[in-house]
């Protein structure tokens, strides 16, 4: 059963497509903002950031666990390195390898670099959410 958005859910996907698309629409909730208003505006707090990165950091549950409720982070811990991973993939065409610790490094850069460019919209970045959560779904991992 699909995750449905809500920013105050506490439900947290632990699949990387779940956790692309609860990121692609927390986006066009929220907007898409770089640089010093980055925390600006309705809806986006400290907890609920608006840009790319920080949008699936929220949508692995940065910010929203519920106290009392049981969560298997590691499960959406690796769910969230997925979603960066093929993310990464979806916006440059080909994979971004790297060992660890520094894949996770490396496709946020991919991910930063992609979203900061002249024009960029949340359309854009929900769309790119959106195409990395229909590869995620047939990808073996």
């Amino acid at each position: 059963m699909p995750i449905r958005y809500s920013p105050e859910s506490v439900v947290i996907a632990d699949t990387s497509a779940g956790i692309l698309e609860w990121a692609a629409r927390h986006i066009e909730h929220v907007g898409l903002h770089l640089g010093p208003r980055l925390f600006a505006g309705p809806g986006r707090t400290a907890t609920l950031p608006c840009w790319p990165r920080g949008a699936l950091e929220v949508a692995a549950g940065h910010g929203r666990g519920a106290a009392g409720r049981t969560y298997d982070w590691d499960r959406i811990d690796r769910a969230r390195d997925q979603a960066f991973a093929i993310l990464a993939e979806t916006l440059t065409g080909h994979p971004v390898d790297a060992d660890e610790p520094a894949a996770k490094a490396l496709h946020g850069k991919v991910i930063d670099r992609w979203s900061a460019e002249p024009g960029r919209t949340a359309a854009d970045v929900a769309r790119a959410f959106r195409t990395a959560a229909a590869r995620a779904e047939h990808a073996l991992f």
